[in-house]
């Protein structure tokens, strides 16, 4: 979703964690695509990574139709696809910086069609794990390669795509292919064929661009987890810590039980809500990342707490009421908690690193989000299944990110009396 790539500016500072970047270049040999159709297909590769992320929500509920299985199957579905992007990450995400952005990029689009047919001959829970995890590996692969790309053809352009296009990939993935279940034949096949075709498209594309970057040596070095908390940037992390495991737990929760509990709202069992809920928390938390990009740090993390709050307590409202209406208001009310929420966290922190220590830094934050999606939601599958129910655990659920955003906004608030007293 929105959070590996927004982060790739803070990346490249690092120069990707060694001390020295390596040098822009141009394989005019190959170059077929003008840089500003090269920057635009970069993007369109993150719009349709995150939307195949995201196109399997609305079909949970078809799958668990067919082979009769719980929600915590559900959330373990989603929680697996979350630890494979992690730990790709982390291994793979620096390696387009020595072998080049293309060869890394061709790999990444035939492994995602890879796992799209998986999906689409999938006759069970297994095949289902399967292409979740080769999904979420070659996801994490790709996005480092797209961010850094787009960053070397067009560095204010790409810091502003970086942020936004993963949340409308997300928003949009989740939407048509609510329609495509709802509306097509074959809704456990023919939106992983279309996805398939499109990155086709895609990758005829990549051939036809032109390098960005001089391959360099170290790429073997790159696979082993660059990890840093230094002793300056720890009462940050400590404070933004609680408001990124709140969002990405938010958003964790609605593309894994976001559908059933609008079904169980609105009384239907049509896929567009089911789709409707994770796309517009999503939506609204890119544009949201897109209006905040020039306010300051502070005021992005206070705007995020703040709207988290307002927003989960409405749905928590709403799910008390049988309201489904508020329940979108507030969707999207925390959609903007999400996405200033998590780009106010990583602002906050990043400004206080040295070069050489970003990259591991933000391997840390890559594995406090990347956690706070996949665990809470699988614990949220077993509570719905062992313990009070789907409405219940939503409950709870949703106080809990409360309390992690409260606990993040009381840390800002002693952190800055602390600055005001050292200041007199």
């Amino acid at each position: 979703m929105t959070a590996t790539p927004a982060v790739a500016d803070a990346g490249r500072t690092d120069k990707i964690g060694d001390h020295t970047s390596p040098a822009p270049a141009r394989d005019r040999t190959t170059n077929v695509l003008p840089p500003g159709a090269a920057f635009c297909l970069l993007a369109s590769i993150i719009v349709s990574f995150l939307a195949a992320s995201s196109a399997p929500t609305p079909l949970y509920a078809v799958y668990q139709a067919e082979w009769g299985f719980s929600p915590v199957t559900t959330t373990v579905v989603f929680g697996v696809y979350a630890i494979a992007v992690l730990i790709s990450l982390l291994t793979l995400g620096r390696l387009s910086d020595h072998l080049g952005r293309r060869p890394v990029l061709l790999v990444a689009l035939a492994v995602q069609a890879a796992a799209m047919v998986v999906f689409t001959t999938a006759h069970g829970v297994p095949e289902l794990m399967i292409g979740r995890v080769v999904q979420g590996l070659s996801t994490g692969a790709a996005l480092g390669a797209v961010g850094a790309g787009m960053l070397d053809i067009d560095r204010p352009r790409g810091t502003v795509a970086n942020s936004f296009a993963p949340g409308l990939g997300t928003a949009t993935g989740s939407l048509i292919s609510a329609f495509l279940v709802q509306y097509l034949p074959a809704p456990t096949h023919l939106v992983y064929l279309a996805l398939v075709g499109v990155f086709a498209i895609q990758a005829v594309g990549v051939a036809l661009m032109g390098e960005t970057l001089t391959p360099t040596p170290g790429a073997l070095a790159t696979l082993v987890p660059d990890i840093k908390l230094p002793k300056k940037v720890r009462r940050a992390v400590l404070n933004s810590a609680p408001v990124l495991i709140a969002v990405w737990a938010l958003a964790g929760f609605y593309a894994s039980l976001g559908p059933a509990l609008v079904r169980t709202l609105t009384h239907s069992t049509s896929a567009v809500y089911g789709g409707l809920a994770l796309f517009v928390l999503a939506g609204v938390a890119a544009a949201a990342t897109l209006v905040l990009r020039s306010a300051s740090a502070r005021a992005v993390m206070l705007t995020g707490i703040g709207t988290l709050v307002g927003g989960v307590a409405l749905t928590l409202v709403a799910v008390e009421a049988d309201f489904p209406a508020l329940f979108f208001i507030g969707t999207a009310i925390a959609g903007i908690g999400f996405g200033s929420g998590f780009q106010g966290g990583i602002r906050t922190v990043m400004p206080l690193t040295e070069a050489h220590e970003r990259s591991g830094v933000l391997s840390l934050l890559y594995v406090v989000s990347y956690l706070g999606m996949g665990v809470p939601s699988v614990i949220a599958g077993y509570l719905v299944v062992h313990a009070g129910g789907l409405l219940t655990t939503a409950r709870e659920y949703g106080a809990a990110v409360i309390v992690l955003a409260l606990l993040a906004l009381a840390g800002l608030l002693t952190e800055r009396r602390g600055s005001v007293r050292m200041q007199h």
